[in-house]
């Protein structure tokens, strides 16, 4: 398994709709587990593939806890089937923008179609943490990043600072 280099933000490839995976082969197997590796060492609960460059629709999370025992998710292809009315307020944050933490409020419980590792399909229904960061994966997907879910005037605050940064490194 390779630890990939993570996609920051302003990178414009976090703005792109990713494609279909269009075959599961050894090469979505080895992008699966490198995306886990990436996401274990960062750390973090969930990884989409164009956090690591690669515009595809796949994502990978594990929200347990430290000491529990890992439960790696791969989620090919994801759509989301249903939502729920009722809300629920996380304070997210994400690996493509660094040590910024923001409350977001999204549907507390959503159903996922997907397919698994072997190809197969599967539906599932979560809440709490995994609902949402679910969503928030799939949000990755779609070329949409938890920050367009605040305030206008904080997320341009975020955008600017972490732009001014990149020109820093260049």
């Amino acid at each position: 398994m390779t630890i990939k280099p993570l996609i920051i933000l302003p990178d414009p490839l976090l703005r792109e709709v990713s494609k279909p995976v269009e075959r599961i082969d050894s090469d979505i197997l080895t992008l699966a587990d490198d995306m886990l590796a990436t996401m274990y060492d960062a750390p973090g609960i969930g990884l989409a593939a164009i956090q690591v460059a690669v515009p595809r629709r796949m994502l990978v999370i594990d929200v347990s806890r430290e000491g529990e025992e890992k439960q790696p998710l791969v989620v090919i292809n994801p759509e989301i089937v249903a939502a729920s009315d009722q809300l629920s307020v996380y304070e997210e944050g994400c690996l493509s923008i660094p040590d910024y933490y923001a409350e977001v409020e999204r549907p507390a419980e959503v159903t996922v179609r997907f397919l698994d590792r072997a190809g197969k399909e599967q539906t599932l229904k979560a809440d709490g943490l995994l609902a949402t960061c679910l969503q928030h994966e799939i949000d990755h997907l779609n070329g949409v990043l938890f920050i367009d879910h605040i305030s206008r005037l904080k997320r341009d605050m975020v955008i600017r600072k972490f732009t001014k940064a990149s020109k820093a490194k260049v």
